[in-house]
Order: structure tokens, then C-alpha cells, then sequence
């Protein structure tokens, strides 16, 4: 096997949930082209149809399934839907989030619970359910993403970083639990992308403070998540489960 084909998916059914957002939409593009067959899940038709139509641009093969993800029973019926059509599920992505700049004395209970609900329950749910169709097959790869604020902490989004490393220690668990089944479960981490859920946080202040703690002088670009992504999804990473592949321009490593 050549070290190139180590990083291909070819023949693989990738489900994506999240996958019209900006950042996993551009790991789905990546996937795609990669040779996997890949499913974006969400709510927006719209941005569905955009991103598909740039995956059948690049020659890749996607479709779209609609599911509100933090509903078990929704994803139930996606996960059954897609072995129907495909007969298998290879790769999950659980990317779905929300965020909200709130001081802390002013979180209320609606918006504790719309972000633990999103960000936490529906990654249990997503690993639950398309987890289960894994560990019967014997094999597959589980990408959650996860968030620096869940390894530093980071002001001003302090439910989003609770829930973040909510999700770090379910990857550990999980990879733990299911290494010896065939089904490899990591935590993807990026550092400072723009995206929607967080550019209401990025004032000039802010946007400032982050760059001068980030050793590239620059937030990253989508599609340089591809690279990890494919990485944690194919064979070349075999032997991966249970890590935190942290992509973010340095950020992480520094510290005066």
C-alpha cells in the first residue's frame, strides 16, 4: 500500500452532522474528494444544496438528509435510512454546536440548556446510535469535534467550554470502551476558525488578543481541517483512537 493511499476513503460512507456549517462542510468536501461517499445532516436546505453542489463540483458523490440531531429518535431513523440506502456507516462526524458570548452571572437556564442540549446531548446521541451500528460491523472511525476552550480556558464562553470538554472526556471514555471492537473514537480540535457560531465573539478587542497568542499571526481556514480530518477517518490512522489532534496555528504552545 502506497503512503498515499494510506489517506484515502474510497469506498467509505461518511455521515457528517453538521455538515452544511462552515467547518465541517469544508471536511465534508474533503472526504468527498477523498473518494468517500458522504452525507451531510442539518436543517438547512439551502446551505445543503450550496455545499453539495460544491462537492459535485470537485467530482465527489454526497447527498443530503435533514435531522434535528439532538433528537434520539430523529437520528434513529437517519442512521436507519442511510444503511438502507448504503449498508453501512464507516465515519461519523459529530459537529453540530452553538455558542453564546455571555457573562456568567447572566446565563439563564434557557441558554445553559440549548448549548448543553446541542453540544453535549446531541454528540451522545450521534455516538449512541450511529456507535452502535459500528461496534455490530466491527469497525469504523468517530470524529467529535471538539474546542481549545476545553483545554484552556478561554473568557466569555464558559457553557460552550463546559460542554467542550464534556465532549473531550466522552471521546476518551468511548475510545477506551470501544478500541477492542473495531471502532476508533477521537476528538478533532481546532483553534480560531471564523465560522458562525462564533463571530458575534470576535470584536476587534478580541480578535487582537487571539492572534497575539497565536504564533501564525492568522485564524485558519476551513479547509485546513481536511488534512486532520482525513487523517483521524482513514487508515493512516489505524491506530489512533482516544487523542485530541489539536489544529490550531499554535496556539495551544503559547505561552509569554
Amino acid at each position: 500500500m502506497s503512503s498515499l493511499s494510506l489517506f484515502s476513503l474510497q469506498g467509505k460512507v461518511a455521515v457528517i452532522i453538521g455538515g452544511t456549517g462552515e467547518l465541517c462542510g469544508a471536511m465534508a468536501e474533503g472526504f468527498a474528494s477523498a473518494g468517500a461517499h458522504v452525507i451531510l445532516v442539518g436543517r438547512d436546505p439551502v446551505k445543503a444544496e450550496t455545499r453539495l453542489a460544491k462537492i459535485k463540483s470537485l467530482g465527489g458523490s454526497a447527498e443530503f438528509l435533514p435531522c434535528e440531531a439532538t433528537q434520539k429518535a430523529e437520528l434513529v431513523k437517519l442512521r436507519d435510512e442511510v444503511l438502507t440506502r448504503h449498508g453501512k456507516v464507516d465515519i461519523l462526524v459529530n459537529g453540530a454546536g452553538v455558542n453564546s458570548p455571555t457573562p456568567f452571572l447572566e446565563i439563564d437556564e434557557a441558554q445553559l440548556d440549548r448549548i448543553l442540549t446541542v453540544n453535549v446531548k446531541g454528540v451522545i446521541f450521534g455516538c449512541q446510535v450511529f456507535g452502535e451500528a459500528m461496534v455490530k460491523a466491527g469497525k469504523g472511525s468517530i470524529i467529535n469535534l471538539g474546542s481549545e476552550s476545553a483545554i484552556l480556558p478561554l473568557s466569555r464562553v464558559f457553557t460552550y467550554s463546559a460542554s467542550k470538554a464534556a465532549v473531550h472526556n466522552l471521546s476518551k471514555n468511548l475510545a477506551r470502551e470501544w478500541a477492542a471492537k473495531g471502532v476508533r473514537v477521537n476528538t478533532l480540535v481546532p483553534g480560531f476558525f471564523p465560522a458562525e457560531q462564533n463571530r458575534k465573539v470576535l470584536t476587534p478587542e478580541r480578535v487582537a488578543m487571539i492572534l497575539g497568542k497565536t504564533p501564525m499571526n492568522r485564524f485558519g481556514e476551513a479547509k485546513e481541517l481536511i488534512g486532520a480530518s482525513l487523517l483521524l477517518a482513514s487508515e493512516a490512522g489505524s491506530f489512533i483512537t482516544g487523542a485530541e489532534i489539536v489544529v490550531d496555528g499554535g496556539f495551544a504552545a503559547m505561552s509569554i
